[in-house]
């Protein structure tokens, strides 16, 4: 229901910001540019679902191969003491504990066309196990907030940006978006366990956040020894050869216990496909939405009305170039990444404004996209209070950023 309000929300804000722009400000072109990004948007959206449609076959083909070979259930068994404790309404030993934990992994580890299709997996198999087949389950609601949290280790796409444009060092924002990352992450799981009442001082929730605190400390403590310009090549081929492996143990796993891989494979591809298919409406609607906003100048004006309140604080407002890009994550990871680009091109990638936007950039995942996409794929229509956890974790990311950027880069 949520959705449904924000996304009347985006289009009547957008209509009522064009106006003002075409009568107040005689902008002849804000009608015509809201046009074109309503027709841009329903492109772009059918051309990633297009595009999902491979990733998803692979994927969930490969899933399927795990999942006959008992792989899954071997992960789940590994991971179901702390997820049983913030899953609490998920049956012991259940398959879908492993899709979340691979789902999960592969966005720490920055493979995004690993993490979706396992992601969308691990959606369908909590709605087996979901009694209101419309509304979104607690383990639901746990899962999608950690997802849009976007807790990542390694994170290649944008050293590589930063490298492209002519970053000196492109990895030194490594460390400052993990941590940006982690509060993100931390302050998202913290208002779930709040609102679904889990006891957060359990020993073995406590343990495991201790332990993936110590990890986080200790991929920081070995890249740090690396040449600097070696760190991206280094986590470059570490991931390659993690993703691949996970697909050669899938297999050799299926073929140990005398499975019929290829059939396995075939199987789950086709599932692939029909999700992808299913989420073309959401998926769309929710670009539409954010096409219109972004293109009727609203974002713009939130930005400004920012850098005058920043002013009339007295408080260093060097800050307010890069708020674009936090502004747009979680709406759109294609056009944050845009204003990135922007960012760092017209600022310089060595600019205190282009290390921010990279950080701000991996601080936190595409919301709304993922909301759409994750709950669209099984049918969900009330998504009660995944949003605002998400856009507190988002908001908790974004704060983190900026200050983490004063602290490393001003």
């Amino acid at each position: 229901m949520i959705l449904n309000y924000i996304w009347i929300g985006f289009l009547l804000i957008a209509f009522v910001v064009a106006c003002i722009q075409t009568f107040f400000f005689g902008n002849t072109e804000v009608f015509t540019n809201i046009m074109h990004a309503t027709f841009d948007s329903a492109k772009t959206g059918f051309e990633i679902s297009l595009g999902l449609t491979g990733v998803l076959a692979l994927w969930l083909g490969i899933m399927k191969i795990g999942e006959n070979g008992g792989i899954i259930k071997t992960f789940s068994r590994l991971v179901s003491p702390f997820f049983s404790k913030i899953f609490p309404d998920i049956p012991k030993n259940h398959p879908v504990m492993g899709s979340i934990f691979m789902n999960i992994s592969a966005n720490m580890l920055g493979l995004d066309n690993a993490a979706t299709p396992m992601g969308l997996k691990a959606m369908k198999e909590l709605q087996t196990i979901n009694k209101e087949k419309d509304k979104a389950s607690n383990s639901m609601i746990m899962f999608l907030v950690l997802n849009s949290s976007g807790l990542t280790i390694i994170p290649i796409t944008i050293m590589v940006y930063r490298a492209q444009l002519g970053a000196v060092n492109p990895t030194d924002v490594f460390l400052p978006i993990l941590l940006a990352t982690f509060f993100s992450t931390l302050v998202g799981f913290l208002s779930v366990a709040i609102m679904q009442k889990i006891n957060i001082f359990n020993r073995t929730i406590l343990f495991t956040l201790c332990a993936l605190i110590l990890l986080i400390a200790g991929i920081f403590l070995l890249l740090f020894h690396l040449p600097k310009e070696q760190i991206a090549i280094y986590s470059n081929i570490a991931t390659a050869f993690i993703l691949f492996s996970i697909i050669i143990g899938f297999v050799l796993m299926g073929a140990f216990r005398k499975i019929n891989v290829y059939e396995s494979f075939i199987e789950g591809a086709k599932d692939g496909f029909k999700v992808a298919i299913d989420i073309i409406p959401y998926l769309i609607a929710i670009l539409l939405a954010i096409g219109v906003f972004r293109a009727s100048g609203a974002l713009n004006f939130i930005v400004d009305g920012i850098a005058q309140f920043v002013n009339f604080l007295g408080i260093n407002n060097e800050f307010v170039e890069a708020l674009p890009t936090a502004f747009m994550k979680p709406l759109s990871g294609s056009g944050a990444r845009g204003m990135m680009i922007d960012a760092m091109t017209q600022h310089g990638a060595d600019s205190f404004v282009g290390r921010l936007v990279s950080i701000l950039q991996g601080s936190t995942e595409t919301t709304f996209y993922v909301l759409a996409v994750y709950y669209g794929s099984v049918g969900i229509k009330k998504t009660r209070y995944t949003l605002g956890c998400s856009l507190l974790a988002d908001l908790a990311g974004i704060i983190a950023a900026i200050l983490i950027g004063y602290l490393f880069f001003y």
